[in-house]
């Protein structure tokens, strides 16, 4: 079942890459839940929604896994976001500027669709890259 679970996520991480947003909403379950920071998305057509918000932002936005580790019907995947800011991101005008972002998400698999995710990534990271906030000293 791992086995399966983890290529689940590769295929889904890959369509993302690939813009092949159907394919991502097929292999999303009837009742899917997405939650991340201070956001919670429900059902296919909300993820759709929420991937729109980035790619708009980030419309070059990639996504390069690191670690894939399965455990029963649970996939933690960390991966690193890259793109450039070159539209509007909650309220901020594009800089223009590259973006790299850490993030670690859960992804539940049930009965091959995934049911839910859990993700966390470097949220003001992301806001300091794109000039919005000012970057923490190099050297503390």
């Amino acid at each position: 079942m791992s086995a399966e679970n983890k290529a689940l996520c590769r295929r889904f991480i890959d369509a993302i890459n690939h813009r092949h947003v159907d394919e991502c909403v097929a292999m999303l379950s009837p009742d899917y839940v997405y939650r991340g920071p201070g956001l919670e998305v429900r059902g296919p057509e909300g993820w759709r929604q929420l991937l729109d918000v980035y790619l708009t932002a980030f419309p070059d936005l990639a996504f390069t896994i690191d670690d894939l580790v399965a455990e029963d019907d649970k996939v933690a995947i960390r991966f690193t976001a890259q793109g450039t800011h070159r539209g509007e991101l909650s309220g901020v005008a594009p800089s223009g500027r590259p973006v790299s972002v850490p993030c670690i998400i859960i992804t539940r698999i049930v009965n091959g669709r995934i049911v839910d995710d859990f993700e966390v990534f470097d949220n003001l990271g992301m806001f300091q890259s794109i000039g919005t906030l000012p970057a923490l000293p190099a050297s503390v």
